[in-house]
């Protein structure tokens, strides 16, 4: 036993230092079209959703927004699932697997359309993710596997590839271009400083202690179907919106009624982090295959680089001394990275549902809950705050059934779930993230063009006869698709709806109005025109 498991712990989150806002207390009553109960990133974001869709609503949260799981999270953005790929498509269908990545990308493009529309300085970062047998033993497991992962993620026109040797790790795996993460608590501050106002409310250090359903049959669609109390006030409103974590409020279950209770098992998993030698790893999230998995990602500081490394999970309080999970993590990490210098020691909780995908929609009429992300809490988080959004809206959703919370079984037949979903704003912008066609601008001939992954970002990268180089933003003006080059008139078309533009971005035809706007890495403009 080391001396970590002998000493009182620290386990206050890596993410912890940022300021955020205080949010008032609720002191008075409220009529609103939807409540949220939770200070999340589900409850935040689908409150701020709500409130763009023009409705009003009022988010109220026990503590402090983002002082539960959003905190103590290690915030990988990701499609890649708990459940392997090739297992999903054994289960479900190769459409449903396809559909549930599919919902782990928009929620990361929901969640880049925030950072950027915000203004958010969250250190949102795309970056590739890595698969391999073991993080620390890479000799471990069968390389095989990984090749199946890579093959069946590529089939459904994922951009997975098996690598021979993963950077930095020297052994084999899958790399998974465009996954992501970002500062979970400086993104969901944020997110929370944006809802109040214009019909938003925010309320802090209110615990729900009671809730109730108008029961009338009287009742107006405009009227108030539900009331909560908190601090000895009301709030009625249309809508409930249960999204804390394990849907329990006011010391009821929300789900017993749909008979899922049972079906929710919840698991603690922890995270070190540590100051490690700058460049010993890329800048990007790995997981290995391992049962229980380990996970990491590397985050760039001025003369070091910050890796924060998890795992070690277990059935919550099934385990007799917790410590030893810190304990178990620290020999891993030390044994990887020797020079690794641990700062903070952290866990969390994850629920899994009985069929591996979450629970998020409507329990019962007008009553919204969320729950069952398994390891993929920001990504179906905020993927359950779009969908909430949508049904309140009446917007139909492609994910509304897989993900149902009142799901039986189901079946593997969805062969149109793309076609029926192709004007739904994801798929107008789906190849997004689809891969590049290459990964160097050498990729590029003279009188061509490609898309190509230049520092973790598609560009548009074409050159003219004499070799002269311009790299433009892939998204059409349009409606944000990504644009595909045009062989035979050197030129960028938009698949979509048809716009058109020179190699230089001009353009062509409609019904873009703007040019392709010059390749801005980080914000940053980009000198569009080289020679190389």
């Amino acid at each position: 036993m080391s001396k970590v498991a002998h000493q009182r712990l620290d386990t206050t989150p890596y993410w912890s230092a940022v300021r955020r806002r205080a949010f008032p207390p609720l002191r008075r009553d409220l009529a609103v079209d939807a409540v949220v109960i939770g200070g999340g990133i589900t409850g935040v974001t689908a409150a701020y959703l709500i409130k763009r869709a023009g409705l009003s609503v009022a988010l109220v949260e026990r503590h402090q927004c983002g002082d539960g799981e959003t905190g103590h999270t290690t915030a990988h953005l990701t499609a890649v699932a708990d459940r392997p790929f090739p297992e999903l498509v054994r289960t479900f269908g190769a459409a449903h697997a396809q559909a549930v990545w599919d919902a782990g990308f928009a929620a990361m493009a929901e969640i880049e359309a925030i950072v950027r529309r915000e203004d958010v300085a969250c250190e949102f970062r795309w970056v590739p993710g890595y698969l391999t047998t073991d993080l620390v033993d890479r000799s471990a497991g069968d390389p095989r596997a990984l090749h199946t992962h890579a093959e069946a993620a590529s089939g459904a026109g994922f951009d997975a590839e098996f690598v021979e040797a993963i950077p930095g790790l020297d052994g084999p795996g899958v790399r998974f271009d465009g996954q992501a993460k970002f500062h979970p608590l400086k993104y969901l501050s944020a997110v929370a400083n944006a809802i109040p106002g214009d019909g938003g409310h925010v309320f802090e250090q209110s615990n729900v202690d009671e809730v109730t359903r108008l029961t009338t049959g009287h009742a107006k669609p405009d009227d108030p179907r539900w009331t909560i109390v908190a601090n000895g006030h009301q709030i009625k409103a249309r809508f409930l919106v249960v999204a804390t974590h394990t849907p329990l409020a006011a010391g009821r279950s929300f789900l017993a009624a749909t008979l899922l209770q049972a079906d929710l098992y919840p698991y603690s998993t922890y995270a070190i982090g540590a100051r490690v030698p700058k460049g010993r790893l890329p800048e990007a999230l790995y997981w290995d295959t391992q049962d229980p998995y380990s996970y990491l990602r590397i985050d760039p500081h001025g003369t070091y680089d910050f890796a924060v490394f998890g795992g070690a999970d277990h059935k919550t309080g099934q385990a007799d001394d917790t410590r030893d999970a810190f304990d178990a993590l620290e020999r891993r990490l030390i044994r990887f990275m020797p020079e690794a210098a641990i700062t903070h020691r952290w866990s969390g909780q994850v629920i899994e549902s009985r069929d591996g995908l979450p629970y998020i929609g409507e329990a019962a009429p007008q009553l919204f809950v969320a729950s069952g992300f398994s390891g993929n809490g920001m990504t179906f988080g905020t993927l359950a705050a779009v969908m909430i959004r949508d049904a309140l809206t009446g917007q139909r959703n492609p994910w509304r059934d897989l993900f149902s919370p009142t799901r039986t079984e189901l079946t593997t037949g969805l062969s149109d779930y793309v076609a029926e979903n192709k004007d739904y704003p994801y798929y107008l912008v789906r190849d997004r993230f689809a891969g590049a066609d290459g990964k160097s601008l050498r990729a590029v001939p003279a009188g061509g063009g490609r898309l190509i992954e230049l520092n973790g970002h598609k560009v548009a990268a074409s050159r003219d006869e004499d070799g002269r180089l311009t790299l433009l933003s892939p998204v059409c003006t349009h409606l944000g698709c990504l644009v595909r080059w045009n062989a035979a008139e050197t030129s960028w078309d938009c698949p979509c709806h048809g716009s058109r533009f020179t190699a230089t971005g001009d353009v062509m035809a409609g019904p873009a109005e703007s040019p392709l706007e010059p390749f801005r890495p980080h914000g940053r403009s980009h000198n569009n025109k080289e020679a190389s």
